[in-house]
């Protein structure tokens, strides 16, 4: 199976349409980043604790499990996506390509490679990106610098991934898809809270919104204040 090029366009797998249901009860969310920086690794960890270290390029697969998550059965729906993110003139055609998983996905596991400076500098045009599908700064977006058990070939220092994720006012943390299941849950737990959260607050507004406000009482002092005032116009 051969992976997708920079020159042919690609496909996501198809995605399932959530049917309606109470807020939290579902959560989608999507992991970018650039070629081998173990995405899916990252995914098969959380959902099996399983880690395999050899994939074949993917064409985005979906992936659904019901999580138990703070004493309820979350169903998580989560999107990888191809690895043929780069730095180039093209980005912004590629980056275009991914918008209808964006557009659906409501939190963001943003991924580099330590050991791949060129994956750290596909982070920040991916979240610009996403910030234009949602320019609502609270859709949760976590950056996860991957591979931290390989520090004799990092490339990309922890400072750098923290600057970053200041920058652009996101969480950041490092982890390792290899050696460290429980950090690799800890950031898909969290990014479900984050979204779960967020849909708990868009309800309570949607809610609210929804209700009408009661017309007030006329101030039967003023009433008679404005009636007065026409007679003695009147009078006059």
């Amino acid at each position: 199976m051969r992976g997708p090029s920079m020159s042919q366009p690609f496909l996501l797998a198809p995605i399932a349409e959530c049917a309606p249901g109470p807020p939290g009860a579902q959560v989608r969310l999507a992991v970018l980043g650039a070629r081998g920086v173990g995405k899916s690794a990252m995914i098969v960890r959380f959902l099996t604790k399983r880690f395999i270290g050899d994939y074949e390029p993917n064409t985005g697969n979906l992936y659904s499990r019901l999580v138990h998550l703070e004493g309820d059965h979350v169903a998580v729906q989560i999107q990888d996506t191809p690895g043929c993110i780069q730095v180039q003139e093209d980005c912004v055609q590629v980056l275009d390509s991914l918008s209808r998983c964006v557009k659906w996905a409501e939190g963001f596991l943003l991924v580099y490679s330590i050991t791949d400076y060129s994956s750290y500098q596909s982070v920040r045009p991916l979240y610009q990106h996403i910030r234009k599908v949602h320019p609502d700064a609270r859709t949760p977006v976590i950056i996860v610098g991957n591979k931290s058990d390989l520090l004799h070939a990092r490339q990309v220092q922890a400072k750098e991934g923290l600057q970053l994720a200041n920058e652009l006012g996101s969480l950041f943390l490092e982890i390792s898809t290899s050696d460290d299941s429980q950090g690799v849950c800890d950031v898909f737990q969290y990014l479900c809270k984050e979204v779960s959260k967020l849909q708990h607050a868009s309800s309570t507004d949607r809610r609210r919104s929804s209700i009408i406000p009661r017309p007030k009482s006329p101030n039967m002092q003023d009433l008679k204040r404005r009636f007065k005032q026409a007679l003695s116009s009147k009078v006059k």
